[in-house]
């Protein structure tokens, strides 16, 4: 892993849109796996800024998202379509046919196949995910987040290393930490997400992390070798990782 230490979340934030925006530069047909939550937004923000002065920055490329939650349906505004829609794809030029984001409700799967029940058809949804990324070409670079646990994605502890695209649990601590998305309610307990193995095939990887609440994770990312329980680990089996990290969650250890 290369590791990039900035001193804060802005910093972080410029240092992955740059990334982000290189990688479209590089090869204006990009296919990306991108992030939500609260650590991403600034690198967002720094994207659409950029973008603004940009002719046909987001025409050809292609996004897929890591995850969405079950039976949250894509126009609810805690819903991971409505947080894409609102940080970054409204504001671009992107193609609304090369936006790829999993269907929680499994709603075009159930039409076709009326008689599945709701496990069924989000079983095929998670299928359907799968062939759409291998018919993109595959995933030039995933971009992700890192939960307090280590879950990357919503793959959480004891996700298995060859893990793909499938409906998960959600753990208690993981639910907490989205609760500031769902004012309105309760978060929901299952999500359907990119699984490591599909993150793994990535070409290249780039992790954020920012604040105090993430040091732990980070020095457990820096220090243990591969382990399920600690699924951000699997990182260490790509051969090209970018980590990078504000003062804070880097720590001192």
């Amino acid at each position: 892993m290369k590791w990039v230490v900035v001193e804060d979340y802005d910093e972080l934030s410029n240092r992955a849109a740059a990334r982000f925006l290189e990688a479209i530069e590089n090869d204006p047909r990009a296919v990306l796996l991108l992030p939500t939550g609260s650590t991403p937004e600034g690198m967002y923000r720094e994207i659409v800024g950029a973008c603004r002065s940009r002719y046909r920055c987001f025409r050809d490329v292609t996004t897929f998202n890591l995850d969405e939650y079950v039976n949250v349906p894509p126009e609810h505004p805690s819903s991971y379509c409505a947080y894409m829609r609102e940080r970054l794809f409204r504001h671009v030029d992107i193609d609304p046919a090369r936006i790829h984001i999993p269907d929680g409700m499994a709603a075009a799967v159930r039409s076709e196949n009326p008689s599945l029940s709701m496990d069924e058809a989000l079983d095929l949804e998670c299928e359907r995910y799968e062939r759409a990324i291998a018919g993109a070409g595959g995933i030039g670079m995933a971009l992700l987040g890192l939960g307090r646990n280590g879950h990357i994605g919503f793959n959480e502890p004891g996700s298995p290393f060859d893990s793909r695209t499938r409906v998960v649990t959600l753990e208690e601590s993981t639910r907490s930490a989205n609760a500031p998305f769902f004012p309105e309610g309760e978060v929901p307990r299952r999500a359907i997400t990119a699984g490591i193995a599909t993150i793994l095939a990535a070409r290249s990887i780039v992790l954020l992390a920012a604040g105090d609440a993430k040091a732990p994770a980070i020095r457990r990312l820096a220090t243990e070798l591969p382990d399920p329980s600690f699924p951000a680990s699997a990182l260490a089996h790509h051969p090209d990782v970018t980590v990078i990290v504000d003062k804070a969650a880097k720590g001192r250890g």
